[in-house]
């Protein structure tokens, strides 16, 4: 098959994360196997116009912010350059609405939309153009099919008006080869905490410290990493020098996939209280490492988290049950060794080889012109 991506980044962006992760695990797959695999994307400060990235043949167009005036007739000339069989459009920022620039198949892939959430973080005009295009999702991309990483995501699809019919959840892998437990278990003694991810105001991190804090006065020897960069990390180095958690939130900044895993491996839960998310990549990494999660229950990390099996749920933003949560761990040693060992097992189930074939199948089903696929029954 010839397929074309259209993505708001590559993965060799500085910006990237899951959701370019994501995107290259299943592609750089279909890629090996001998389909033609071409991406249109943003460009950054280094980036080539050109570049071929885990077998992917990369176009960048634009900057960041430039993309969503440049993008769509970027993705126009790729297609008149050569014919693609589908198009998979990657909505997970400004949709840029492909469906209506092609009578190819169209295959949108869905990690989550950000709803009233782009609020809390981007200025309102910018959040307020996110808002609206993807209340648009469903007349712009009426005759497309849709791809869910999690029953969160097809829920909201279904509430905003996509046919439940038209859409297939494909649950992300991890590689549990790199991720998995130390041998023997190593907990960090005394016990931490541990967030990775980008440090957005959205994401919530600031109910970890918050509840850090207070944790602490029970177990003074409480402490939390924070590993990641973003715009919001002197907003939250500010809170835990008021709250006096200096030195027991330690910012770690950007760190490479050896720290990641040491610190996974070491943590006595990997914590995420997100109000959002698709589906949770650091969480299913965790688990991977036999570490289970502390998280919000919130879409997307109440389908990667089995609150009470592989994790426990709290409610978003409620400090007061984050702390009962993190307590119960720190009490309860062997509570933790169970929950990862569960976790364990349930990242195992999960395998990016397993979704590349999923999602390849409904492509060739796309691009043969079965009507409805019957991957998606």
């Amino acid at each position: 098959m010839n397929i074309l991506l259209v993505n708001w980044q590559d993965l060799r962006n500085p910006q990237a994360g899951g959701a370019e992760l994501h995107l290259f695990e299943l592609f750089s797959r279909l890629a090996a196997r001998g389909h033609r695999v071409r991406l249109v994307c943003s460009g950054f400060a280094g980036g080539a116009p050109v570049e071929v990235v885990d077998g992917i043949e990369v176009h960048r167009v634009g900057g960041r912010h430039s993309f969503a005036l440049l993008g769509r007739g970027a993705v126009r000339r790729a297609i008149k350059a050569e014919r693609p069989d589908v198009v998979v459009d990657d909505i997970n920022k400004l949709p840029l609405f492909v469906a209506s620039l092609t009578d190819r198949p169209v295959y949108a892939l869905v990690p989550h939309l950000f709803g009233t959430t782009a609020f809390q973080e981007a200025p309102w005009p910018m959040a307020a153009a996110v808002w609206l295009a993807e209340r648009l999702i469903p007349r712009m991309y009426r005759g497309a099919w849709f791809h869910a990483i999690s029953e969160s995501t097809r829920d909201d699809l279904v509430a905003r008006g996509i046919p439940r019919e038209r859409i297939a959840v494909v649950h992300p892998g991890v590689d549990s080869i790199a991720f998995q437990p130390a041998t023997p278990i190593e907990r960090t003694t005394p016990a931490r905490f541990v967030y990775i991810g980008r440090l957005k105001r959205y994401k919530g991190i600031e109910y970890l410290i918050r509840a850090l804090a207070i944790a602490r006065q029970a177990h003074p020897e409480l402490s939390a990493d924070i590993a990641g960069s973003g715009g919001d990390r002197p907003r939250l180095e500010r809170l835990a020098r008021t709250l006096g958690q200096e030195g027991a939130v330690r910012f770690r900044g950007f760190v490479d996939e050896a720290t990641k895993l040491s610190l996974l491996r070491r943590a006595m839960a990997n914590v995420f209280p997100s109000p959002k998310e698709g589906w949770g990549i650091t969480v299913m990494e965790a688990a991977a490492c036999g570490t289970p999660s502390l998280a919000s229950d919130s879409p997307g990390l109440r389908d990667s988290v089995r609150d009470g099996e592989t994790g426990i749920l709290v409610p978003h933003g409620d400090v007061a049950a984050l702390v009962a949560a993190m307590l119960r761990l720190a009490n309860a040693p062997e509570l933790v060794e169970r929950l990862g060992q569960a976790a364990r097992r349930y990242a195992e189930a999960h395998n990016w080889d397993a979704a590349a074939d999923t999602v390849e199948q409904h492509l060739i089903d796309l691009a043969t012109g079965i009507t409805p696929p019957p991957s998606f029954n």
